[in-house]
């Protein structure tokens, strides 16, 4: 059988899917088109919809003729049809596309899915039982240190934002270097520990009723917020994605520190709004220095 896989570089179980399938004597096929064009193709399909679903559309596309295609969950924000329901509204959006199946990406739910998975594939409850023993060391968040919080003669500010937009190169990767370019050093919410942030994402109000999508970025704001280093706020949300935008603007609300919301879509170079982030940051600085310099020249005249 031949099993289309789609290993996006948000995924937080990045081998899992791969490994079982190969398990399970599965031939794993994947997109034959470097990102940039599996992104054109994706736009030309479904130029009104946000850049994370154009892509995951174009890698579809990519793969040729297969029997099933996996696509790994995304983590939705409350009102977010298309994480919640991809595989459904890709089939409706796009006709003939091959059969679509949306897989976890979080260790309470993989072995069942994988169950399914496998009976489709194989056909065989033993051989199914034995690839997921085999693999099962693999659906487990791996332990990871906290990335540094500042950097000589930067102001750090973090960037919060959906993993399947920032941990994509194709999609925002122009923002590390612009921010760079401003002289800020950015700390990235989809590199934050993923056990950590999801502890802290226990303190929000009601967190049984919470979307898992807000729940992780409300984890990664109060994992961040309270760090004396993170001096200010990116939020980053997808073009024409306004389930993101409103979940972002809610949490953004809790906020003491300087923040900026930004918009950002494919090939995206210019952020204008980083340069009004970055004026605040300085602006207690600049303040400082005003208030100091007529007492320095008062100093001056004295001697």
């Amino acid at each position: 059988m031949r099993v289309g896989l789609l290993e996006s570089r948000a995924a937080r179980l990045p081998t899992y899917w791969s490994a079982y399938l190969k398990e399970l004597g599965a031939e794993v096929v994947t997109p034959t088109l470097d990102e940039a064009e599996c992104l054109a193709l994706g736009r030309e399909s479904l130029p009104g919809e946000p850049p994370q679903v154009q892509l995951v559309l174009g890698r579809i596309l990519a793969l040729g003729r297969v029997d099933l295609v996996l696509l790994p969950q995304w983590a939705a924000v409350s009102g977010d049809a298309w994480s919640e329901a991809l595989p459904e509204l890709l089939a409706r959006r796009i006709s003939g596309l091959p059969a679509l199946l949306g897989v976890p990406d979080s260790p309470d739910l993989m072995e069942g899915a994988a169950a399914e998975v496998g009976m489709r594939v194989s056909q065989s409850a033993g051989r199914v039982r034995l690839a997921i023993e085999k693999v099962r060391p693999l659906g487990s968040y791996a332990r990871a240190e906290m990335p540094p919080l500042s950097r000589a003669s930067r102001e750090t500010v973090a960037v919060l934002g959906p993993r399947a937009l920032l941990a994509e190169d194709v999609l925002a990767g122009a923002l590390r270097p612009a921010l760079d370019e401003l002289g800020l050093y950015p700390v990235f919410s989809h590199e934050l520990p993923v056990l950590d942030v999801l502890n802290r994402a226990g303190r929000i109000e009601q967190p049984e009723r919470a979307a898992p999508g807000d729940l992780e970025l409300f984890g990664a704001l109060s994992l961040l917020s309270g760090k004396a280093a993170v001096r200010g706020f990116v939020f980053v949300v997808p073009a024409r994605d306004g389930s993101a935008a409103a979940a972002a603007r809610k949490v953004a609300a809790r906020l003491h520190k300087p923040f900026v919301l930004l918009t950002v879509d494919a090939g995206q170079t210019e952020f204008p709004e980083l340069d009004t982030l970055r004026d605040a940051l300085n602006a207690p600085a600049v303040a400082r220095a005003r208030s100091a310099a007529p007492q320095d020249a008062a100093a001056e005249g004295e001697a």
